[in-house]
């Protein structure tokens, strides 16, 4: 991907789009680049949850916008990665408080003045508010789906929205896939998504319970030695490299086509 501002967006809540956030900008940063993940759900911040910094927020987003503190103030540096930065959204603030031209000029210094290689913005759930300033600053959208009906249909709707505010770098990563049931004809395969969707493949997450205990711990599984076990954090790794533009592999899970026949008419296909 050639976009430097990366929104990750699914329209529906509770796809993994805070995890796969943490993820990808943590697996980017261990490729070398300098990445700044920021996180938008302001009154409902987890991102800082997630990769282990909560005890460190001083400032926040809001306090950029608003001028209480300068950008660089608010940027909390992970220790683990030295190139891996988080911009924290508020947690008293509520959603008037956001502005879309404020998360431009602020996404134009991290990457112009800050010397950011790569903003990875955390959209909040919905296409409200959040969204919009979160899709406002942004150049290329990963657009996380579970395959599951409801998912789909919202990440569909995320998409044209995406298109109408002219970002043409979008990839979708099916997170969350479960390889028996697909077989089993009981969840989506990729291929019915991305028929039914029409966006480019950049990854394909399976369900992990490695994901959930280290999201409970505060440690991207990203930051794993590439030879852990877990295919889920190989994923995220090999995620980050294809938007570096490598030619990676998709990991081979055992699927079967044939899920609800007449699935597609929802979306107005064949």
């Amino acid at each position: 991907m050639n976009a430097k501002a990366i929104v990750v967006t699914s329209g529906k809540g509770g796809v993994g789009k805070t995890t796969t956030t943490a993820n990808v900008g943590a697996a980017l940063a261990k490729l070398g680049e300098k990445v700044c993940v920021v996180d938008t759900d302001v009154g409902l911040r987890n991102l800082d949850v997630v990769m282990g910094l909560e005890g460190r927020v001083v400032f926040d987003l809001i306090d950029v916008f608003e001028g209480r503190c300068k950008l660089r103030q608010a940027l909390i540096r992970d220790k683990r990665v030295d190139t891996l930065h988080l911009l924290a959204a508020s947690q008293t603030k509520d959603k008037s408080a956001l502005s879309e031209q404020r998360m431009q000029e602020t996404v134009k210094h991290l990457l112009e003045d800050e010397g950011f290689d790569r903003v990875v913005i955390d959209s909040p759930a919905g296409i409200e508010s959040g969204f919009r300033t979160a899709a406002s600053a942004a150049t290329g959208a990963l657009v996380v789906v579970n395959p599951e009906v409801s998912s789909v249909r919202d990440a569909d709707r995320i998409i044209g929205l995406l298109e109408a505010r002219e970002i043409t770098e979008v990839r979708l990563i099916v997170n969350r896939l479960r390889p028996a049931m697909v077989k089993r004809g009981d969840m989506l395969e990729v291929d019915d998504v991305l028929e039914i969707l029409g966006v480019k493949l950049i990854g394909i997450v399976p369900e992990d319970e490695h994901i959930l205990i280290s999201t409970n711990v505060g440690s991207p599984a990203s930051l794993d030695s590439a030879g852990s076990k877990s295919s889920a954090s190989q994923a995220f790794r090999n995620i980050a490299r294809r938007i570096r533009g490598d030619e990676v592999p998709y990991l081979q899970f055992d699927e079967k086509r044939g899920f609800m026949a007449g699935l597609r008419k929802l979306f107005g296909g064949a």
